[in-house]
């Protein structure tokens, strides 16, 4: 444990109500990791993600993000949540569904300063999509829609980032640019990624917290098959893909 970590969690526990969700919860989170969160379904790691972003209080314990409690900091935090299903016919561009990203951050709702449209445009230059600000996000691919949602978390000039599931139901070509992306994000930003994908994402982590009620943190140097199935059985994807000679489109 580290003396002034960007997110530090200390004896968390949590439930619904029910039987616990989250018991002894320990974890400290540095300035620019990228940590890599798995478990299996139902293990509490979007229960986690709520906490930290101050949208759920422990039952027990204490919760530090950028050295102030967790509600205080959400406007420090880009989030993008698992992406759900919407229809596909919603008129509203790439670049306004961007800017929603500075609701909350903007002085009235809807009326985005010229700020804002600058930050929003920044944003889409990041993440590639600048030239797509005027379509429908109803016309875009899977990996393009990605994009748009990461930059839509980016436009509140966040200092951690937190993406759950952002290459769910893409090929892998568009999860290595999106994976590429965030590597890249990660030299300025905190990022914590909820995965499956483990084996695939471990050339980008850090660190890799396994989530099953308890948590437990290694090292990506320290990850291996053996290591995942041991404490949570085979949810996990440790398949290595092999995308060498690829070329971005």
């Amino acid at each position: 444990m580290t003396e002034n970590p960007i997110i530090k969690i200390r004896d968390l526990h949590f439930s619904y109500g029910g039987p616990p969700i989250l018991e002894d919860i320990q974890l400290d989170i540095e300035a620019k990791e990228f940590v890599g969160m798995v478990g299996p379904n139902g293990s509490g790691k979007t229960t986690l993600l709520k906490i930290i972003l101050g949208l759920l209080d422990p039952d027990k314990g204490s919760v530090e993000v950028l050295s102030k409690p967790a509600n205080q900091a959400v406007k420090n935090i880009g989030y993008m949540p698992q992406l759900t299903p919407f229809s596909r016919d919603f008129p509203i561009s790439v670049e306004e569904t961007v800017l929603m990203g500075r609701l909350g951050k903007t002085s009235r709702i809807g009326l985005f300063s010229k700020e804002d449209k600058g930050l929003a445009a920044k944003s889409m230059e990041a993440v590639e999509i600048l030239d797509l600000k005027k379509r429908s996000i109803g016309s875009l691919s899977g990996g393009q829609l990605q994009r748009v949602l990461i930059a839509r978390a980016l436009t509140c000039n966040p200092e951690i980032m937190i993406l759950d599931e952002p290459t769910a139901n893409v090929d892998m070509k568009v999860e290595k640019d999106i994976f590429d992306l965030l590597k890249k994000l990660n030299e300025k930003i905190t990022i914590i990624v909820v995965t499956h994908d483990i084996g695939f994402i471990s050339k980008y982590i850090t660190k890799v917290a396994c989530l099953n009620r308890n948590l437990i943190c290694h090292p990506t140097s320290e990850l291996t098959g053996e290591t995942i199935e041991e404490l949570y059985g085979t949810h996990v994807h440790m398949v290595h893909h092999h995308h060498e000679g690829e070329n971005r489109h």
